[in-house]
C-alpha cells in the first residue's frame, strides 16, 4: 500500500498495512522551528534548512529528508508554494540559529529585543517578546461592541494575525490566478508523490469569535448575548462557505483531507455547555463538513485542543470524519475510553504522545513506552494516523523525537 492508501484506508476504519503517521501536514500537527533546528542537528544534516511556514506559531515545514528519513505519510498541499530559494528570507531564531521566513513577512526589531509586526497601514498587529517563540495578537477588531453590519468584516479579519499573517498556500490567495496555480500544483503533487495530500482551511467558528471579541468578552457574550454571537458566526459562516466553493472547485477532486479549526476545549472540559454548542455552533459546523461531502472527495478533519468528549457525539454528528490533537492529558481524554466509545465513528489523528509531560520531559524510554501504548490502544481496527499531541515544542529533545520514531517503526 502507498502512504495515500494507507493513511485513506485507517481514516475509513479499516485495518491499514503499517500505522500512518502525520509530522507536519498542519500547523497543529508539526514541529516547531527551534525543535526542528536541533532535530537536524542531532542528526548530523549539514545542508538543512529551517523553513518557518507558519509565521505565527513559528512553525517549520519539514524538508523532503525529514519526511523520507521518518516516514510521513501526508503533506500539506501548502508546501508546493514558496518552493524556491528566493521565496525565503534570513532570520535568528531565540536560540540564535539561523532560520528562513517566507519573503513576505518582515518584523520589525525592537529595542527592546521584541519583535513586532505591522500590517500595511503601519499598525502593530503582533508581537514576539524577546526570547519568545511565538507571535501574540495584538488589535482585537470588535473588543468595544459588535458592529451594527458585517460589510467590513472583512476588513477586520485582516486586523487580525491568524488571518493577516496566513501560512501557505494562502499568502498567495490575493494572486490572480491563485486558484489555477492550487490546481495545477496539488496535481503536481499527486503525481508525483504518493502521500496523502491535506489542504488547511480554516473555517474557524468559535475561535474568530475569539479573535474578533477576545476570549474573556466572547466567552461571556454565548450566554449574555447569544443573539449577537449567532449574528456574527452567520456572517463567518457566509464567507467560509464562499472559500469552500473555490476549494472544493478547484482541489475538491485532487486532495484527500481538508483541515478546519476550532478550539472547544480547555484542560477541564469544553468552553461551552454541550447544549450552547449545540444551540450556536453545531448547526454551523454540520453545513461546512455537509458541502465539503457534497460538493468534493476530501474528508472533514477538525483540529480542537482540550477536553472535548462531551461533544465528540455532536462534532460527529456534525459530519467531521477526523479529530485532532487528541488531547490524552486533559480530562476526559483517556485513549481507550475514547477508542471504546467513539473509535468506529470518528478518526484520532493525534494521541500519540503527550507533549506536555512525556516526549518535552520524560526519557527515551518513557517515550518509548507512551507511544507503544497509545498505538496498541488507537491503531486496532483503524481510525487512527500516528501524531504527536500537537506540535512539538521547542523544549522537546531532539533524542526523545528519534525515539519516539523508533517505537513507531515496530508497527511498520
Amino acid at each position: 500500500m502507498t502512504s495515500r492508501e494507507i493513511v485513506m484506508a485507517s481514516v475509513n476504519h479499516k485495518q491499514p498495512t503499517r500505522i500512518p503517521v502525520d509530522l507536519g501536514a498542519t500547523p497543529s500537527s508539526g514541529i516547531s522551528a527551534i525543535a526542528y533546528t536541533n532535530l537536524t542537528k542531532y542528526l548530523n544534516m549539514k545542508d538543512s534548512k529551517t523553513y518557518i511556514y507558519d509565521v505565527v506559531q513559528q512553525v517549520a515545514q519539514p524538508e523532503q529528508a525529514i519526511l523520507d528519513r521518518f516516514g510521513i505519510d501526508v503533506i500539506d498541499v501548502g508546501r508546493a508554494f514558496n518552493a524556491a530559494p528566493e521565496d525565503w528570507a534570513p532570520t535568528t531564531l531565540a536560540t540564535g540559529d539561523t532560520a528562513y521566513y517566507p519573503k513576505w513577512f518582515k518584523p520589525e526589531l525592537q529595542p527592546n529585543g521584541a519583535y513586532v509586526a505591522r500590517d500595511e497601514f503601519g499598525e502593530i498587529i503582533a508581537k514576539m517578546p524577546q526570547g519568545a517563540t511565538f507571535f501574540d495578537q495584538t488589535i482585537f477588531p470588535y473588543l468595544d461592541e459588535y458592529p451594527e453590519s458585517y460589510k467590513d468584516i472583512g476588513v477586520a479579519m485582516n486586523k487580525v494575525l491568524w488571518q493577516k499573517l496566513a501560512h501557505s498556500p494562502w499568502d498567495h490567495a490575493d494572486e490572480l490566478d491563485f486558484w489555477q496555480q492550487l490546481r495545477q500544483k496539488c496535481i503536481h503533487l499527486r503525481n508525483t508523490t504518493d502521500k496523502a495530500l491535506m489542504i488547511v482551511c480554516g473555517c474557524n467558528l468559535f475561535e474568530w469569535g475569539t479573535f474578533l471579541r477576545r476570549m474573556d468578552n466572547f466567552l461571556m457574550d454565548i450566554y449574555s448575548e447569544p443573539e449577537e454571537v449567532e449574528r456574527l458566526v452567520d456572517a463567518l459562516l457566509e464567507g467560509h462557505l464562499a472559500t469552500l466553493a473555490k476549494v472544493c472547485e478547484a482541489v475538491g477532486d485532487i486532495v484527500d483531507i481538508i483541515r478546519f479549526g476550532d478550539d472547544l476545549g480547555m484542560d477541564s472540559g469544553p468552553f461551552m455547555s454541550p447544549q450552547q454548542y449545540r444551540t450556536i455552533f453545531k448547526p454551523r459546523h454540520k453545513m461546512l463538513c455537509d458541502y465539503v461531502h457534497k460538493h468534493s472527495q476530501m474528508k472533514t478533519f477538525l483540529h480542537s485542543c482540550g477536553s472535548i468528549y462531551k461533544l465528540m457525539p455532536d462534532l460527529i454528528d456534525a459530519g467531521y470524519d477526523i479529530i485532532n490533537p487528541v488531547q490524552t492529558c486533559v480530562v476526559d481524554m483517556q485513549p481507550e475510553r475514547l477508542k471504546k466509545e467513539f473509535g468506529k465513528d470518528i478518526t484520532f489523528w493525534g494521541g500519540g504522545v503527550d507533549t506536555r509531560n512525556i516526549l518535552n520531559r520524560g526519557t527515551m524510554q518513557q517515550v518509548k513506552d507512551e507511544v507503544r501504548r497509545n498505538i496498541e490502544i488507537l491503531l486496532p481496527g483503524g481510525g487512527f494516523v500516528f501524531n504527536t499531541v500537537h506540535n512539538i515544542m521547542p523544549d522537546v529533545p531532539p533524542e526523545n523525537i528519534v525515539a519516539m520514531f523508533e517505537a513507531i517503526d515496530e508497527y511498520r
